[in-house]
């Protein structure tokens, strides 16, 4: 690190970055509360349209790890401005789709786009900060995943708002169009040419890694973003199949490494990288949780209370506006607290949901957004709490040179995980809502519990890694005395 020169720019790269970022991870959850609007402006059944959701879903998270390598080998910032590119483009294509099928493509190829564009966030954080700036900087980042996530169906309910319901749904992804426009134009301002390495594709990428690892990602996400349709039983059988291509995988890295060559995943990252493979766990786990809890409450309030898209969209705000303060200071906390940050903010969200299941239960229906607010803005201090420094703690011992490609395994463990609490949560909330004959609320609660599970497990992951970085620094500081011992 003795080489490293602050570059007087870095700040507002990080912003124009974020916020092109931002862009990427809200057209995740945005288009939600369009759908009823989409079928009536195309026409499209609902398992077409659904496709408009699940499409995007799948093939960002097929691309994030190759395009995390791909940022790694030829450039972050040529591989951030060709993704961009990219993704404004397959928006304006999306949003003037003339029937489903087009829309469906536009979609699919978003996804692509978008996958490759945000690992090289983290990647360009890793090249231009070093230490406390960088928490800062990861901290900034966890507030755009959270607040993206969070504030995803009430910007989307806003647009249909303002645009109407015909038509309303095409700004949806038009007006990612202005903004990723004159994002494009300030990267090439503002972003150091020097980000990255460039290397011939050929000697560099693994594309046989690609195609291997590509389908076992698919394996495992395709049931889940079609478990609307039935996936889970018509496609169980791809769970098992995944291990075959995902076991070549981690044997062909093995052999590429042994010849020396540059694998798409070092194996070594998981195995050898402190808090690495730990720190991929706990976020897999807690995105499982986290993320699924969305739909469910965009359901609960807009079938089971009759709320509007804006109306659904605003009640579950708390948590965001939680994200959006607590997680630019735990990004500034991270060197001071470490783990106990992301331990501690688990435990507010555990808390925080669990007194929703609770407040449920009882039948809050007259009031529910009001009932509901303050245990939501308890969770969304506790989850800002969690992203962020989970980021910055995942990747703190990770080579430069495997930044793009660390961050983008790191984030298909979320997209996997969000893949997975949302065919669960929702599941389990539909199975509940035609088992009590229609009792929203209950159906809520049950719902939250199973939320609360996983982000249980997430916080034994977290407390287990304080332990052992706890029992590391022992180990450490007896070798010091032990070592001093003969001098005094």
């Amino acid at each position: 690190m003795s080489d490293y020169t602050p570059d007087p720019r870095r700040w507002k790269a990080l912003a124009v970055t974020l916020t092109a970022g931002f862009m990427t991870l809200l057209d995740v959850s945005i288009v939600n509360v369009a759908l009823p609007s989409i079928q009536r402006g195309i026409g499209a059944g609902a398992g077409t349209v659904q496709w408009v959701v699940s499409g995007y879903a799948l093939t960002f998270g097929l691309v994030l790890v190759s395009g995390g390598r791909l940022g790694d080998a030829i450039g972050r910032r040529r591989m951030f401005l060709i993704a961009l590119a990219a993704f404004v483009a397959t928006s304006a294509l999306s949003g003037a789709a003339p029937n489903d099928v087009v829309l469906v493509v536009g979609r699919l190829l978003q996804g692509c786009a978008a996958g490759l564009l945000t690992p090289q966030n983290s990647g360009l954080i890793q090249d231009l900060f070093r230490g406390a700036e960088r928490g800062r900087a990861f901290g900034m980042f966890g507030a755009v995943v959270g607040i993206s996530t969070a504030i995803g169906p009430v910007l989307g309910g806003v647009i249909l708002a303002l645009f109407g319901e015909q038509d309303g749904w095409r700004w949806v992804f038009y007006v990612n169009v202005p903004i990723g426009a004159v994002a494009f134009i300030l990267a090439m301002r503002l972003v150091p040419a020097k980000a990255g390495r460039r290397t011939e594709l050929r000697s560099e990428i693994d594309f046989a890694g690609i195609l291997l690892l590509g389908l076992a990602v698919l394996a495992v996400l395709l049931p889940l973003v079609e478990s609307e349709q039935d996936g889970l039983r018509r496609l169980w059988w791809l769970f098992p199949a995944a291990l075959i291509p995902g076991v070549a995988f981690v044997w062909w890295e093995h052999r590429v490494v042994r010849h020396e060559r540059s694998p798409l995943i070092d194996i070594r990252l998981f195995t050898s990288t402190p808090g690495y493979a730990s720190g991929a766990a706990l976020g897999a786990v807690y995105f499982s949780g986290f993320a699924g809890i969305w739909l469910v409450f965009a359901l609960f309030f807009q079938q089971g209370l009759g709320y509007s898209p804006l109306q659904s969209g605003l009640s579950v705000t708390p948590f965001a506006l939680g994200s959006a303060v607590s997680a630019p200071l735990a990004g500034r906390l991270v060197p001071r607290w470490g783990r106990k940050l992301t331990v501690t903010g688990l435990s507010l969200v555990i808390t925080g949901i669990g007194v929703v299941a609770l407040l449920a239960w009882r039948d809050p229906a007259a009031n529910a957004s009001l009932v509901l607010a303050a245990p939501l803005l308890v969770a969304g201090i506790g989850g800002g709490m969690v992203v962020a420094p989970n980021t910055t703690l995942t990747l703190e011992c990770v080579p430069t040179r495997m930044a793009g490609v660390a961050g983008g395994a790191l984030q298909t463990g979320q997209r996997i995980g969000t893949a997975i609490g949302t065919a669960v949560l929702a599941g389990v909330y539909r199975l509940m809502v035609t088992a009590t004959h229609g009792n929203y609320p209950a159906s809520l609660a049950i719902a939250m519990l199973c939320s609360a599970g996983f982000v249980l497990i997430a916080l034994a992951l977290g407390a287990g890694e304080l332990r052992a970085r706890r029992a590391q620094r022992s180990a450490e500081r007896l070798q010091d005395v032990t070592y001093a011992a003969p001098s005094e």
